[in-house]
C-alpha cells in the first residue's frame, strides 16, 4: 500500500521519477492523513459511490478513496504526473484520465469508467489558478453530485460561503446559495502541502439541492453579473447595460426597484438570492 500521504513517499517520488512540483499548474501536494480522513468522512462514500476527483496530485485522496470502496475517476492535467499515477496507484477502483478539467466533459469520462448513474460525489484538492471555475462547472454541469467536497484557497472558501452585505460577497457566493448548501468543513494551515503554498487553505463541503429560488436561471445570473460588474456603482447605475440588452427603460428598472422595496442607490453586494429573484422577475415583466 503506497504511503501517498507521506511527505517522504512523495519526495522520493518525485526524485526517482526526476520531477519537480509545477507551479504553473499549481502543484502543492497533500500530506496530512488527518486532513485526508476528515475529508473522506464528508464526502460519505462507500462500495456503492462513484467519485470524480479533480488534481490527484500524488494520490493523497485517490488512494483512501478507492481503499474505502468508491471507483474513482480522477482528471489529471500533467501527462507526467498521469503516468506516474497509473504505476504508482495499481488498483482496480482507479481510472486516471489525462487533460484539463475545465474542457474535459465529465460525463463522458465517468461514462467510459462504467458510471451507469450510481452516487456520485465530488472530491479534490482544487488547483487554486482555476478553482472558481471549477466551482462553477461542478454547480452547473448537470451531473447528480450527493456532495461536492473541495479544498481551496482560504479567501476562495470565504467568498463561496459569504453572507450578503460582506466584503466577500458576489457571484461566486450566490451561485454556491443557488445551486447547493454549503458549509465549512475545516481550515487547512499551508504546512500539510509538500512543497507549502504561499496561503492557507479551507476544506468546504457544497450539497447540491433543487433551487429555492422561481426566476429563469440564465436571466437571474445576468442580472447578479451585471450588478457585480462595477461592484463600488449603485445597483441603479450597474444594470444600465444589461437594461439596453433587454431593451427596457430606466423607468422600468425604477419602478421593478420600487415594487421590490429595495432603494435605487443600494449597492448589488447588499442584496440577498431572494431580492435578486424577485428583481428579476419584476424587470422580465417589462421584457
Amino acid at each position: 500500500m503506497p504511503q501517498v500521504t507521506s511527505p517522504s513517499y512523495v519526495a522520493r517520488i518525485m526524485k526517482e521519477k526526476g520531477i519537480g512540483a509545477k507551479k504553473g499548474l499549481g502543484q502543492n501536494f497533500l500530506v496530512d492523513r488527518n486532513i485526508v480522513q476528515r475529508i473522506l468522512d464528508h464526502a460519505a462514500v462507500d462500495g456503492e459511490s462513484w467519485v470524480l476527483e479533480i488534481g490527484p496530485g500524488m494520490g493523497a485522496l485517490t488512494w483512501p478513496l478507492a481503499e474505502r470502496g468508491a471507483q474513482v475517476v480522477a482528471l489529471e492535467i500533467d501527462s507526467e504526473l498521469a503516468a506516474i499515477l497509473r504505476e504508482t496507484l495499481p488498483h482496480p477502483k482507479i481510472t486516471i484520465v489525462e487533460g484539463d478539467a475545465l474542457s474535459l466533459d465529465w460525463e463522458g469520462a465517468l461514462k467510459d469508467a462504467g458510471w451507469e448513474g450510481q452516487p456520485l460525489a465530488l472530491v479534490a484538492n482544487l488547483p487554486y489558478y482555476i478553482t472558481s471555475p471549477l466551482i462553477m462547472k461542478a454547480l452547473e454541469c448537470g451531473l447528480p453530485f450527493t456532495a461536492i467536497v473541495v479544498m481551496v484557497q482560504k479567501e476562495v472558501a470565504e467568498r463561496m460561503l459569504a453572507d450578503p452585505g460582506s466584503k466577500d460577497f458576489g457571484v461566486l457566493s450566490l451561485a454556491v446559495q443557488y445551486y447547493a448548501q454549503g458549509s465549512l468543513v475545516l481550515k487547512v494551515p499551508r504546512t500539510v502541502f509538500f512543497p507549502p503554498p504561499s496561503v492557507d487553505s479551507a476544506v468546504v463541503k457544497l450539497e447540491p439541492r433543487p433551487p429555492q429560488v422561481s426566476a429563469p436561471r440564465s436571466q437571474l445570473f445576468a442580472v447578479i453579473r451585471a450588478a457585480f460588474q462595477q461592484r463600488r456603482k449603485t445597483l441603479r447605475n450597474a444594470l444600465k447595460p444589461l437594461l439596453a440588452e433587454w431593451g427596457l427603460e430606466m423607468e422600468q428598472l425604477d419602478r421593478a426597484l420600487a415594487r421590490c422595496g429595495l432603494d435605487p442607490r443600494v449597492r448589488g453586494e447588499r442584496l440577498s438570492l431572494a431580492e435578486y429573484s424577485q428583481l428579476t422577475e419584476e424587470l422580465l415583466k417589462g421584457v
